[in-house]
């Protein structure tokens, strides 16, 4: 074990690699766009191909255009080291997003092929189609369809912006494989990724050993009143929805912040009826967003929006609430999860257990193979922005915690 910590990545390797992917989309201010299946990606796809053949992996795909790199182990006829993540991005997003994850499998296999170690199963890099769902919907795409999770039916017929479909596209790429390629069974999944947010930055940590993807809880809320004239309705005699909204948005904001602190909630969508600057809102319908990786806190926050009045208070107004989708905690292997803390450990890497508040293929993986996320520092938490930044260093201290981590997962 100890001869195995003295194994580093090449960070100049690395970064030189990220920027030649980044030219694959890359924007005028030195983001990337690269959809799914787009010509761009498919570029971006054959050079990967390339560059693990080059290393003596095989490459094949399945049925989703998910890609698997294989170098082969002492003992092939064991489950696999999967690593990964994927090379889709969304439109003028950042270099690191998705990326870095792929590429991090191929700076381990590299640095495992060039250091002459023979590791005791396959290792996997695995690149992940349309996980942004940024052209085609929903995202995360493709792991759903391995999971289970989604019908390929219907993600088949899931339409971008031009109405060409993702099956279209799939048939048209030459990377639509064999369903008998699918991941289907593996020792462990690790997937590497940039925070997405400020916590280790601010933090001042290197590490974040992820635990779970937390849960979620979706509702629409509309809000129902009456339309009149702006200059001529006394405004006792209202039912001005968009007031009504306003205090009913600051009751749900008192309740929500007595919960607990690690709750994050967001009114991401609202739309006003009719919208004219003489005319008194007689609808408002909003989005009401909430997170958290206890089941519990989630309970809470739905009895506060299933107790809010069927009708405000001097503004008369209805109120109806929907709940629209939600999504359970998904919790990592703990064996896993362990093993990528107890590299950052060995390195001596800053580090810290966290959550992740964003969904990653890895939830949907995590159903079925045992599953653990190593996280990066975000610069001020920015990404799906194109000055999205990971310092370099961050980069290669994260490929480095899970070249040990391979390292000890493939050893057994």
């Amino acid at each position: 074990m100890m001869e195995k910590q003295k194994v580093l990545i090449n960070g100049k390797r690395l970064k030189n690699t990220i920027e030649e992917f980044a030219d694959f989309g890359r924007t005028e201010n030195n983001g990337v766009t690269r959809l799914a299946l787009s010509d761009i990606d498919l570029k971006a796809r054959k050079h990967f191909q390339s560059e693990c053949e080059k290393l003596g992996m095989t490459v094949v795909w399945d049925d989703m255009a998910n890609m698997y790199a294989t170098l082969p182990g002492i003992d092939n006829d064991q489950p696999p080291v999967v690593v990964g993540s994927h090379l889709d991005s969304v439109k003028k997003g950042g270099r690191f997003d998705g990326v870095l994850g792929v590429l991090t499998g191929l700076e381990v296999v590299r640095t495992i092929v060039e250091n002459g170690i023979k590791p005791q199963v396959p290792i996997v890099v695995a690149n992940i189609t349309n996980e942004e769902g940024a052209r085609f919907e929903p995202a995360m795409m493709s792991s759903g369809v391995l999971s289970g999770w989604f019908d390929k039916s219907t993600m088949l017929q899931s339409t971008d912006t031009e109405g060409i479909t993702f099956g279209e596209a799939l048939k048209n790429s030459g990377f639509a494989g064999k369903e008998t390629n699918r991941l289907t069974d593996a020792a462990a999944f690790l997937e590497l990724h940039i925070e997405q947010g400020p916590v280790l930055e601010s933090e001042s940590l290197q590490i974040g050993v992820v635990e779970c993807v937390v849960g979620m809880v979706n509702y629409e809320i509309e809000v129902s009143g009456d339309s009149d004239h702006a200059g001529t309705t006394p405004m006792s005699m209202r039912k001005d929805a968009l007031f009504a909204t306003n205090n009913l948005i600051t009751e749900i904001r008192e309740k929500m912040n007595k919960l607990d602190d690690k709750l994050v909630y967001t009114i991401g969508r609202m739309n006003v009826s009719p919208n004219i600057h003489t005319v008194i809102p007689n609808k408002v319908v909003f989005t009401l967003e909430a997170r958290h990786q206890d089941a519990k806190t989630i309970r809470q926050v739905e009895e506060i929006i299933q107790g809010l009045p069927e009708s405000t208070g001097r503004e008369k107004c209805e109120v109806k609430t929907t709940k629209q989708w939600d999504r359970n905690t998904v919790w990592f292997d703990e064996k896993i999860v362990n093993a990528v803390e107890q590299s950052a450990k060995n390195i001596g890497y800053s580090y810290k257990r966290m959550v992740s508040g964003a969904g990653h293929d890895a939830q949907f993986i995590a159903t079925y193979i045992p599953t653990a996320m190593i996280f990066v520092p975000s610069v001020n938490g920015k990404s799906h922005a194109e000055d999205e930044w990971t310092p370099w260093e961050d980069c290669e201290n994260g490929v480095n915690v899970m070249l040990q981590a391979v390292l000890d997962l493939t050893a057994k």
